[in-house]
């Protein structure tokens, strides 16, 4: 279960080797270029927190709340690190996006790096390789005039990418035309607003839900999950999919 007062990063697992915590939408998890003005990162509010150094071994993006996992001590850290570079761990998010896309399907379009000098990533103009697999778990019609139509198309997509590269998921749905709601970057304003004005939601609809991986010292399957925000579940709620959303 997890633990912590408010304010602080509710721990969702904890071991002798890794920590799990649930990272809230509009946290970074360490430094970036994109938001220098920052102070506040899950990195360093964990670290202070139980009082000891913890490595990264992924990343959420800012926007994106849920499910981030550290390790304890630096070897662990880069064999979990490798886990995630060669596909092995299992990640599944929470989306909602604009309009309906297919019951199923896959994005195999490379992307590009993203500069973040902090992070030690320099841009690229070279593109890699970059797949993600959704499945679309529930639709809804909202009787809104948006864009051209006298009603808006919206809906709730489980997203599993098989590959790590930055904003992925961001980027792929915005590359099929369902880019995901409360993305200033790569979606769409009007329709931000409309949420933002029906729901009093502020925040990019993307959760990290689960992680499955081995875990790097027991050798052992480890299946990791992470409750939907609050602010998550009032917009799934209002739209009539929390039962979707439970799998």
């Amino acid at each position: 279960m997890p633990v912590g007062g408010p304010g602080a990063l509710p721990i969702l697992y904890r071991d002798n080797w890794l920590i799990a915590v649930h990272k809230p939408a509009g946290m970074l998890v360490h430094r970036s270029d994109l938001d220098r003005h920052e102070t506040r990162f899950a990195l360093q509010l964990l670290r202070d927190r139980i009082g000891r150094p913890v490595y990264p071994v992924h990343r959420l993006d800012k926007g994106t709340s849920g499910l981030l996992l550290f390790a304890l001590e630096r070897g662990v850290g880069r064999a979990l690190s490798e886990q995630f570079e060669q596909g092995d761990v299992e990640k599944r998010y929470l989306a909602v996006v604009r309009g309906y896309p297919p019951e199923a399907g896959v994005v195999d379009h490379p992307l590009a790096p993203l500069a973040d000098t902090y992070a030690g990533l320099s841009a690229g103009r070279t593109a890699r390789a970059a797949v993600t697999r959704y499945r679309c778990l529930a639709r809804a019609e909202l009787p809104y005039r948006v864009d051209r139509y006298p009603s808006s198309r919206y809906a709730l997509v489980e997203l599993a990418p098989l590959t790590g590269r930055r904003h992925q998921l961001r980027r792929h749905m915005k590359h099929i035309a369902h880019p995901i709601i409360g993305d200033a970057t790569h979606g769409k304003g009007r329709h931000n607003r409309l949420f933002r004005d029906l729901f009093g939601c502020r925040r990019l609809l993307l959760a990290a839900v689960t992680l499955g991986l081995t875990h790097p010292v027991s050798g052992e399957p480890l299946f990791l999950r992470a409750p939907l925000a609050a602010d998550f579940v009032e917009v799934l709620r209002a739209l009539g999919w929390i039962e979707h959303a439970a799998g």
